[in-house]
């Protein structure tokens, strides 16, 4: 492939990630496996949107005189307007699929009912508890949420590795299953484990810096248990499967970074 060739596809690869991942209106060029590859290696670029974007709600409720816990709240609540809660839906309807103990093909067909359940509810709400306190006592809480914004779609990177097979013939699982190459995933994983890195530094130096990272690898940790069990059950992965591993590794690293 030519280099024009080569930056046309990753445009086109950045577009689908921010469309897939975010609520950003960009029109998306060829949507194919090649794209789909790119997309999902990129994925993490999507995430800095979201984070990014969270972080400035903190920093205006802040400035208007909200308290942490508020503006925590308010900064949770943007990732999920960011996302028209796709994530957190699926977070949803995976935990009713797993809960119900029932055969994979019985699991997978109520992971696509519209109504959520018992488990779903109650996963849902402790999860953006959990979210909103560990956000509201992190010392540096812009870096925070960036660094678990990012890290969360780093999970779906790793999530969409060649090994890791689509639960379904159709659907986002099969569009982006085993599409990235591991040396990608890797790649991106170094990337975004120096970029935290150097956010805590210039936040508030030397703990934030060693935090930051740690957050990023216990994120990884927590989504790649949650996929091994998913992958074990159902066969592999869906479009709510990894919206439950962006939710479950945010949720991580920022237990991590609430660390005082």
């Amino acid at each position: 492939m030519r280099s024009d060739e080569k930056r046309i596809a990753g445009g086109d690869g950045l577009r689908l990630a921010v469309s897939l991942l975010t609520v950003v209106p960009v029109r998306c060029g060829r949507v194919d496996r090649e794209t789909a590859r790119r997309a999902m290696t990129l994925a993490p670029v999507a995430g800095l949107i979201v984070g990014a974007a969270a972080a400035l709600v903190l920093s205006v409720a802040g400035l208007l005189g909200a308290g942490p816990l508020l503006g925590a709240a308010l900064a949770v609540a943007a990732t999920a307007l960011l996302t028209r809660g796709l994530h957190l839906d699926g977070l949803a309807d995976l935990a009713d699929g797993l809960g119900s103990g029932r055969p994979a093909g019985d699991a997978l067909s109520i992971m696509k009912r519209s109504d959520i359940g018992p488990f779903g509810v109650i996963t849902l709400l402790l999860t953006l508890l959990i979210q909103v306190a560990a956000l509201a006592q992190a010392p540096h809480r812009a870096v925070a949420v960036t660094v678990a914004a990012v890290t969360g779609r780093l999970a779906v990177t790793w999530a969409c590795r060649e090994t890791v097979p689509p639960a379904r013939p159709d659907g986002l699982g099969a569009l982006v299953a085993r599409t990235v190459r591991r040396r990608d995933a890797v790649a991106a994983t170094v990337a975004v484990v120096v970029a935290a890195a150097v956010a805590g530094l210039l936040a508030g130096g030397v703990r934030p810096a060693v935090l930051a990272p740690v957050a990023v690898a216990a994120g990884l940790l927590a989504a790649a248990a949650l996929l091994r069990h998913a992958v074990r059950r159902l066969g592999g992965v869906t479009g709510d499967v990894l919206g439950a591993l962006v939710e479950t590794s945010v949720t991580a690293a920022l237990l991590v970074m609430s660390i005082a």
